[in-house]
């Protein structure tokens, strides 16, 4: 399904949904979204990308193998738990750092952490499942 029109719209589209995909993990905290429907609409863009280009240009884009990826956001969320155990809290207890940066306030929070590794865990396998099918099939 590789037309002319969808190769043409498919960069506008997958950037959209990238875009989109980072929204909804830090909207997570406070209304409905998060890591995994994030993760899930990040691999939906490059499975797009893949359909629309191929394999090779989904790999030329992500630069790092898609498990690698989710390896990585596995270790993210393993590590956010860690900061509670040196503050004597139970094992994954969400910690916050709270500061101000240039006049504005931030919180940060080993929940974002956590949040952010499972993002990174479902877009990697995710990606990774989605470029086997579509190699399959080339």
């Amino acid at each position: 399904m590789s037309t002319l029109i969808f190769r043409a719209c498919a960069p506008l589209i997958v950037g959209l949904m990238l875009v989109f995909s980072v929204f909804v993990l830090l909207r997570g905290h406070n209304e409905p979204g998060g890591g995994f429907i994030g993760g899930l609409i990040a691999g939906a863009a490059f499975a797009a990308l893949g359909m629309a280009f191929g394999t090779d240009a989904v790999r030329r884009a992500l630069r790092v193998h898609p498990t690698a990826i989710a390896g990585y956001g596995l270790l993210a969320a393993l590590l956010s738990g860690l900061p509670s155990l040196f503050l004597g809290q139970p094992f994954m207890t969400g910690i916050w750092y709270e500061t101000t940066i240039l006049g504005s306030y931030l919180a940060l929070s080993t929940v974002l952490v956590f949040d952010i590794g499972v993002f990174l865990i479902v877009a990697g396998t995710f990606t990774s499942i989605a470029l086997s099918l579509e190699e399959d099939g080339e």
